[in-house]
């Protein structure tokens, strides 16, 4: 059996969310755990429900702002505000790493310019299409894999704690 983090997770696991609104609650719960320094990597492919379990993050962080897919901008930074159940107030660093190109060279010079190391120290990093690239800024992350069912609404989430 897997040891759980703070919010009663395993560090491992998979949930199946029957509807959107369970993917934001997903991310609630996920928040619960997160703090300025964590790096979160969502993977999935388009209308898997990555920018939706943000929302839920982002809502679980009380972070200003609406959380919206970041794609056209890279990044979006959402403030700290009133954390629920009182917690630290951290912000949050939204980025789509689908336009940084794939893992050469190039990914990571683009990657460099947004400066995410700093923004780690002060603001949880969620990073839709980060895997193989993002990875490198930290020693541990959490990996979500979301897919979503045919012509439904129905998604599975699978994550786990890396180090």
């Amino acid at each position: 059996m897997s040891a759980e983090n703070s919010t009663g997770l395993p560090v491992s696991g998979q949930i199946t969310l029957e509807t959107a609104e369970d993917t934001e609650a997903f991310g609630r719960r996920l928040a619960a755990g997160l703090v300025a320094g964590d790096l979160v990597v969502l993977d999935g492919p388009l209308g898997a429900g990555k920018t939706a379990l943000t929302r839920g993050i982002g809502a679980g962080l009380g972070v200003q702002g609406r959380v919206t897919s970041p794609t056209f901008v890279i990044a979006r930074e959402h403030r700290p505000g009133t954390r629920p159940g009182g917690g630290v107030p951290v912000g949050m660093i939204h980025v789509d790493a689908y336009r940084l190109g794939d893992s050469g060279p190039h990914a990571l010079d683009e990657l460099d310019a947004l400066d995410l190391d700093t923004d780690l120290t002060d603001a949880v990093v969620v990073v839709e299409w980060g895997g193989d690239v993002v990875e490198r800024l930290v020693e541990r992350h959490l990996r979500v894999q979301l897919h979503r069912e045919p012509e439904s609404d129905v998604r599975t989430a699978s994550w786990i704690w890396t180090s």
